[in-house]
């Protein structure tokens, strides 16, 4: 009999693997992202400080659409966006955190670009 893999032990696998090479500092924090099948999360984060600088999710109380979808995503990243040029914080290390690059968290990587980050 064949086991089935863990598909979320694998991205954490993945994930771990990124996270050994890219880190967040004070001059350009990371970019985290976080799905789920019903909303999708993005935090700012300076590693070396151990300190979340902002965030954003689709659980927010003024969100108006689906954070399970494209257009949701999309509105977080811009969300994410604007909070960060708010504190000045204009380079970034995007983390997809072990996900592909496809789909959501393409999206909401291209809305926070468009947005003004850089990363």
């Amino acid at each position: 009999m064949t086991s089935k893999k863990d598909s979320n032990k694998q991205r954490l696998l993945r994930h771990r693997r990124v996270r050994a090479k890219i880190s967040g500092t004070a001059e350009c924090p990371r970019l985290d992202v976080f799905r789920s099948n019903k909303h999708i999360y993005a935090q700012i984060i300076d590693d070396e400080a151990g300190r979340t600088l902002c965030a954003a999710s689709s659980t927010a109380k003024d969100f108006g659409a689906s954070g399970g979808n494209k257009e949701g995503a999309e509105m977080v990243g811009k969300a994410i966006a604007e909070k960060a040029l708010a504190l000045g914080i204009k380079n970034v290390v995007f983390d997809r955190g072990g996900y592909i690059y496809h789909g959501r968290v393409q999206a909401l990587a291209e809305a926070a670009r468009s947005a003004g980050l850089e990363f």
